[in-house]
């Protein structure tokens, strides 16, 4: 990192488990192995029965909402403050790294920062969003102009990633002489595909995660302890801390 001229973090749900919020794939633990993905985060689940999609993303809103960063998200946000890290690229969308400062952050996934209207596209923020859940009758926040089902401003299953994001992300990487991926099991398309373009380009990847991950043959450096220690180590030995 200090020899490079460009440093990249890419995060999954990984670091944000220090701050309470469980992973989606962890034996035991996994938010997968307690609802299936395809009944309650599809978006043609959204479509068919929002009530039943809105009684799961209900409790996401309000759990998120009351989760605060930890020592990784500050850390990244030392190193961006210091010239030593240029963005956070990062599959989760609990508005951590946002709340950390993180200047420079692509959010590939979306984030629970707000709603959009699917119809009438009026967007409407989190705060407001978690005011209509309260009143709902039915447990689903609606759209005042139009009173169509409010969709949670976060990438679901069975939809594009946004384009543009997309795009920044795959130019952070392709220029990127070092890229660190934290927390984050490299196994969801296209994202797991970046750590690919540094390493093509002749840049260095780090891979800090707990457990296996389809890459770890292309990665420079592989830690797996925690997140939280791994990352102040790392300021510590750039000098931050």
């Amino acid at each position: 990192m200090r020899g490079a001229r460009s440093v990249v973090a890419l995060t999954g749900a990984g670091i944000s488990v220090p701050s309470g919020i469980p992973d989606f794939r962890s034996p035991g633990t996994g938010l997968w192995e307690k609802v299936d993905p395809s009944e309650v985060a599809h978006i043609d689940a959204f479509r068919r029965d929002p009530v039943r999609f809105w009684a799961f993303y209900a409790q996401r809103f309000a759990s998120l909402g009351e989760k605060q960063p930890n020592a990784a998200h500050r850390a990244l946000v030392a190193m961006e403050r210091h010239g030593v890290l240029d963005a956070v690229i990062t599959q989760n969308v609990d508005m951590l790294h946002r709340k950390a400062g993180t200047r420079e952050l692509i959010e590939v996934h979306g984030s629970i920062a707000g709603c959009t209207c699917p119809r009438c596209r009026a967007g409407v923020p989190v705060e407001e969003v978690r005011e209509r859940l309260r009143v709902a009758h039915d447990g689903v926040p609606r759209c005042e102009l139009c009173a169509a089902a409010l969709k949670p401003d976060v990438v679901l299953f069975g939809e594009m990633l946004p384009a543009a994001e997309l795009e920044r992300a795959r130019e952070l990487c392709e220029g990127a002489e070092a890229l660190l991926c934290i927390g984050s099991s490299l196994e969801v398309h296209p994202v797991a595909g970046l750590p690919a373009l540094t390493h093509r380009g002749g840049g260095r990847v780090a891979i800090i995660t707990r457990g296996p991950t389809p890459l770890d043959g292309v990665a420079d450096v592989r830690l797996d302890g925690d997140v939280v220690a791994e990352l102040q180590a790392l300021s510590a030995g750039l000098g931050l801390a």
